[in-house]
């Protein structure tokens, strides 16, 4: 199957009903005089162009020492590239829904297995997914060269499906752009982006995480880089290095902060304002209808168990709550043991208490909002941060499906993988995801359920959220 875009034709490769288009450039190369830029227009080819395997991943470490790496240093940079998945290339005004991944702003790229889009795409929406630069490369500040590459990659590729996705069956003015962790912060950030406004009709946002940076943030991360290479803290010196001498010292910067990650959107008064519940709450963005929730176990899975006799305190006081706040945590939880107590707080810190905020903030704006709390338990690490993703692809064999779902997966995987994947396509093509709004002015805003048996029921975490209150205000 041949298509033409505005940069050339490409070849793609029909499978089951679904045809995929793999690799096809949005932008491009990030090397030589590009390297550590704002993305730059691809050049156009002659010909057909060959898309039927994935471009290369964006620089980056394998996320654990046992996990396969998704960039190796012989892959070069030429790495912003997309995919799409059509189940009809000669329709007209398909919903079209737009991937950005997540991974600690530091790892992720399109071509693992777990975002294969085959399945979702026969919910009968075209689907897009694609790379955008992470770690220094897309993070990274330098003087004089724009922050948050990684973002402004994203506009880009969102620009690449607003001038081409007709020809693959998808209306250009019907866009849901969906991303899970950093690519549902990602998806937050450029709905209040005014360099993103016109591009997406609808987000879904899978568990935002807290965490942003000052400009005096990600200077002094650059400037920890920069002395660990010993190098001077400029363009001229970092984009003489290669990627993965960067890589080799990105993480230097925790040794003296807490977090997974160096990096973050870099607050740059253009594309970040602030967190993405602040620039909403001015009512930017309210014409994007949102669908947003989070994994009711958030914590499970992405840091280490507490200590034995934990002191619920300290931890209230790691988070920014007063270290009162650990006794309204254990008055309003009777009977769950401090260690419980401990992934209740950080599922909350990290990602329960800013997506609870986008919701409010986007609804108290006047856009239409719907929240959702997935609560189906995986036998291997509960209702974990990530388990959502393999539901909504409909990938229950991929090595990352495998960690939560275990193998086989559980024989209700199949159902509710189903029904999430309706209601997302659903949302996608009407704007009606299946389940009452979320009023929160209401004295008990509907929330969605997701279990084995999706159930709608008030929201379900209004005592942490008054705990947070004083926090969302600031």
């Amino acid at each position: 199957m041949i298509v033409s875009t505005t940069t050339g034709r490409v070849r793609g490769l029909g499978t089951g009903g679904i045809t995929a288009f793999k690799g096809v450039p949005y932008a491009a190369a990030p090397e030589g005089m590009l390297r550590l830029h704002p993305p730059a227009p691809a050049a156009p080819w002659d010909g057909v162009r060959d898309c039927v395997g994935f471009g290369a991943a964006p620089p980056q470490l394998a996320p654990a020492p046992t996990a396969p790496p998704a960039w190796r240093p012989g892959a070069g940079l030429d790495c912003l590239t997309l995919n799409v998945w059509s189940p009809d290339i000669g329709a007209a005004g398909l919903p079209v829904m737009v991937w950005i991944y997540g991974g600690l702003w530091k790892h992720g790229s399109s071509n693992m297995p777990q975002y294969d889009a085959s399945t979702l795409a026969g919910s009968g929406t075209v689907v897009v997914t694609f790379n955008y630069r992470v770690g220094f490369e897309g993070f990274g500040h330098l003087p004089g060269v724009a922050d948050n590459r990684g973002l402004r990659d994203q506009v880009a590729a969102l620009e690449w499906v607003r001038d081409n996705i007709a020809a693959f069956g998808g209306d250009p003015a019907n866009v849901t752009v969906f991303g899970q962790s950093a690519g549902a912060a990602s998806t937050a950030l450029l709905m209040a982006a005014p360099a993103a406004r016109g591009l997406f009709r609808r987000a879904i946002t899978q568990s935002i995480p807290s965490g942003i940076r000052t400009g005096a943030e990600a200077e002094s991360v650059t400037a920890t880089i920069a002395a660990a290479l010993g190098v001077a803290p400029t363009w001229d010196a970092f984009a003489a290095l290669p990627p993965e001498t960067i890589l080799a010292v990105q993480d230097a910067p925790l040794r003296d902060r807490q977090g997974f990650t160096a990096f973050a959107p870099v607050i740059d008064g253009d594309l970040v304002t602030g967190p993405p519940w602040t620039a909403l709450r001015t009512g930017a963005g309210r014409d994007v209808d949102l669908v947003c929730g989070f994994t009711h176990e958030e914590y499970r899975g992405q840091g280490p168990q507490p200590p034995c006799g934990v002191d619920l305190t300290i931890v209230a006081e790691a988070v920014g709550l007063e270290k009162e706040s650990a006794t309204a945590y254990q008055q309003s939880h009777p009977g769950v043991s401090d260690a419980d107590l401990f992934t209740v707080m950080l599922s909350d810190a990290l990602v329960r208490m800013p997506t609870t905020w986008v919701a409010e903030a986007h609804a108290r704006a006047g856009g239409r909002t719907w929240l959702y709390d997935f609560t189906w338990r995986g036998p291997t690490l509960g209702a974990a941060h990530g388990i959502d993703v393999p539901f909504v692809f409909g990938n229950a064999t991929s090595r990352q499906a495998a960690r939560f779902l275990g193998s086989p997966p559980p024989a209700d995987f199949a159902g509710l993988s189903e029904r999430i994947r309706t209601a997302w396509a659903s949302f996608a093509a009407t704007g009606d995801p299946g389940w009452p709004r979320f009023e929160p002015a209401h004295p008990s805003p509907t929330t969605r359920t997701w279990d084995t048996l999706p159930t709608d029921a008030p929201y379900p975490l209004e005592d942490s959220r008054r705990i947070w209150e004083h926090i969302a205000s600031r």
